[in-house]
């Protein structure tokens, strides 16, 4: 038992470990081609975001859960348990708040002239900071429950019933109150998985009709998959589906862990797992995708050959 708890250990340290390196490295070079004078898309400015909440996610949970695997429950006090909760809580939701404003706004650039979304085509860039800045509010005031019922290993309250997730732990209050909690956690992410489908299927649509409208002109299929916006619409299409397929496997987990007033540790690191595999990939799928990114990283090794010959 202690074996497979070393495993687990070892995978959410690792994915810890890799999903900060790759979500720093990407927000670099983010920067370094902002600052070099690369014309950025509009969208990029919501990978960013996405970028800080996919860390925040990672080093608030894995941090402090791989500890609590290898044995270091008790290190944390409980402001610092509460803070380091709802600081993944925010991750988490600002995470899924990205990918759904990352969709919807692509939609409204690919739709056609003709469509009813074609007003929106100059509006829409200048309410992207609002629209970022609101989800970040939405999230703190939506997540400021946990810190009430979420307390550290130290914590001298005298709870009867709790919910072990390892570096802390939650109160269990009445199935009517933690209904209606769950009821205010779950609507924001269920709205905005419903935008993230609707615009993946509206996004897959327009595509089609495009493809179908190039191949009645008899021009190739390449300069349809070459052009700028569609590249990035297959990228945005390939983030929001690996988002929604690990999205699914973590609701079941965390349904799961609802069910149980005492949710088994390899249950919990199980979820942790899931949850944290999003923040890991997603640097590496916008790395392989962004041809900007590839050509400085190419340069950075070139540069760093010729310093070590």
């Amino acid at each position: 038992m202690a074996g497979s708890f070393f495993i687990i250990g070892m995978i959410i340290l690792t994915q810890t470990v890799v999903g900060i390196l790759g979500n720093f490295s990407l927000l670099c070079s983010y920067i370094i081609l902002h600052v070099t004078g690369y014309r950025l898309r509009s969208t990029d400015l919501i990978l960013k975001h996405l970028i800080v909440a996919n860390s925040l996610v990672l080093l608030c949970k894995g941090v402090p859960q791989t500890m609590a695997v290898f044995g270091w429950k008790h290190i944390l006090s409980d402001c610092g348990c509460k803070l380091l909760f709802f600081l993944h809580r925010v991750g988490r939701g600002v995470s899924i708040g990205s990918i759904c404003l990352l969709s919807v706004f692509q939609v409204i650039t690919i739709s056609p002239r003709s469509s009813r979304w074609a007003v929106l085509k100059v509006t829409a860039p200048k309410y992207m900071v609002l629209s970022l800045f609101l989800c970040w509010i939405l999230q703190m005031l939506v997540n400021v429950i946990f810190l009430f019922h979420i307390t550290g290993k130290w914590s001298d309250k005298n709870i009867t019933k709790e919910k072990d997730f390892g570096y802390c732990s939650s109160g269990l209050t009445d199935k009517t109150q933690h209904a209606l909690h769950a009821a205010l956690l779950l609507f924001p992410d269920v709205l905005c998985l419903g935008l993230t489908l609707w615009a993946g299927s509206s996004m897959v649509l327009i595509l089609y009709r495009h493809k179908q409208q190039v191949q009645r002109i008899r021009r190739t299929d390449a300069s349809s998959r070459s052009s700028p916006e569609s590249r990035a619409t297959k990228t945005i299409l390939l983030l929001g589906s690996t988002f929604v397929y690990f999205y699914i496997l973590s609701s079941i987990c965390q349904v799961l862990l609802a069910l149980f007033d005492q949710p088994s540790r390899f249950l919990v690191d199980i979820t942790i797992i899931i949850a944290a595999c999003f923040p890991t990939v997603s640097p590496f799928l916008l790395m392989s995708q962004n041809s900007s990114v590839q050509r400085l990283y190419l340069a950075w090794i070139r540069n760093a050959k010729s310093l070590l010959l």
